[in-house]
């Protein structure tokens, strides 16, 4: 399968973002935008979680994105705690709906993300009403997130048993009021050392065919 990658800045409203953009060779069947970790704890679009997301959704013909919050990188501005991350999130959803629209109509999105960049993308999700959402170790208590919305039609969320950063407990009380399904990986801890291709079956288990 051939891909074509490229490095790319959109503009958002703190300065310009760094991204990569990766586009299949075949007719694409959605469109992913990819969040990262924590930026003041070292989260960038390069962990190697994000980047095994960003390589099995171009595998699944998603064209698909990963970008540095502001600051970050390349990225200009400074951090601002969620609600400018969210913005940003938006900005590069926007700046690549736009891009691709007049090309390919009605294209689904999927916003994913891991850690700090999962509830970001949470928070994305009330204003972009994607129809699928990838959450990975979501830090949903400490930015006190909102639940998955009603017009998401698949929500996948993993979690690691094992994790001391984002402890399973509180995804799973967030998950509890709306009945929401957690894939627990036994074993797995925040960064899932030795679990990533158990993440990239799980993606490609719950969208090779959704998406068909």
């Amino acid at each position: 399968m051939s891909i074509a990658r490229r490095k790319f800045f959109i503009s958002g409203p703190a300065g310009k973002l760094e991204a990569v953009l990766g586009e299949p060779s075949s007719n694409p069947r959605g469109i992913g935008i990819i969040a990262h970790p924590h930026p003041l704890h070292g989260g960038t679009m390069d962990n190697k979680v994000v980047q095994t997301v960003f390589t099995t959704l171009l595998e699944l013909d998603f064209i698909t994105v990963k970008f540095n919050f502001r600051g970050v990188g390349q990225s200009e501005g400074t951090f601002a705690h969620g609600a400018g991350e969210t913005e940003d999130a938006v900005a590069v959803t926007q700046a690549i709906r736009e891009q691709f629209g007049n090309h390919f109509a009605d294209l689904p999105l999927l916003l994913a993300g891991f850690s700090f960049g999962g509830a970001v993308q949470l928070f994305a999700a009330k204003e972009l009403a994607p129809e699928f959402l990838i959450l990975i170790a979501p830090s949903v208590a400490k930015l006190n997130a909102p639940m998955i919305p009603g017009t998401t039609q698949c929500a996948l969320i993993i979690q690691g048993d094992k994790d001391d950063i984002v402890l399973p407990r509180e995804v799973l009380a967030w998950a509890e009021p709306a009945s929401q399904p957690v894939v627990v990986i036994p074993g797995a801890g925040h960064f899932f050392h030795g679990k990533l291709m158990m993440l990239r079956r799980l993606i490609w288990k719950c969208f090779s065919e959704r998406t068909q």
